[in-house]
């Protein structure tokens, strides 16, 4: 009789336990409406439209990528303490100073707090380097790994996103492709 009665204890707890854990995974599966906002809330993918946002220069100007509309846009992400983003600071200078008015260079800095004026003087840098104090550009665009590089075509969508370091080449082979 014991044993009976044990069984049957332990194959409601099972029965019970089985239930809770379906009841909990209908709960986790979002519908289709909350899906897609979702995935456009973390998704930066190619194909999708760039995260406007509102940086201060360097210079103090301020500068907002909608307003950039009408022009590619290479949008690069960095830190001055970064050996790539060392290396490939040369070359986006290059790349600036032969690229024409319909393109644009954006360089967000994502170390503030350290020197980035000496540094921007050092390796004598004329595009546009952008403070992102706060954070939040960088972490509106995911950037886990510096340096990292959004192409942005003409009408505000993201067309390419290379992680790493860059040449000059792949700098000219993504610009060249956008409309």
């Amino acid at each position: 009789m014991f044993k009976k009665v044990l069984a049957s204890v332990v194959l409601i707890s099972l029965l019970t336990v089985a239930i809770v854990q379906a009841m909990d995974k209908n709960k986790e599966k979002p519908d289709a409406a909350s899906k897609h906002s979702l995935a456009q809330k973390n998704s930066l993918e190619i194909g999708a439209k760039a995260p406007d946002f509102e940086l201060k220069t360097l210079t103090g100007e301020t500068v907002k990528l909608s307003s950039l509309k009408g022009k590619k846009v290479m949008l690069n992400f960095w830190a001055t303490w970064c050996p790539p983003c060392k290396a490939e600071m040369p070359e986006i200078e290059q790349f600036y100073k032969t690229a024409g008015n319909n393109t644009a260079i954006l360089s967000v800095n994502i170390d503030p707090q350290l020197d980035v004026k000496g540094f921007v003087k050092e390796n004598k840098i004329t595009f546009p380097i952008l403070l992102d104090t706060d954070d939040k550009v960088n972490g509106t665009y995911q950037i886990i790994s510096i340096p990292t590089t959004y192409f942005i075509d003409s009408n505000g969508i993201i067309q390419n996103k290379i992680v790493g370091q860059m040449k000059l080449a792949d700098m000219n082979d993504n610009m060249s492709i956008l409309k």
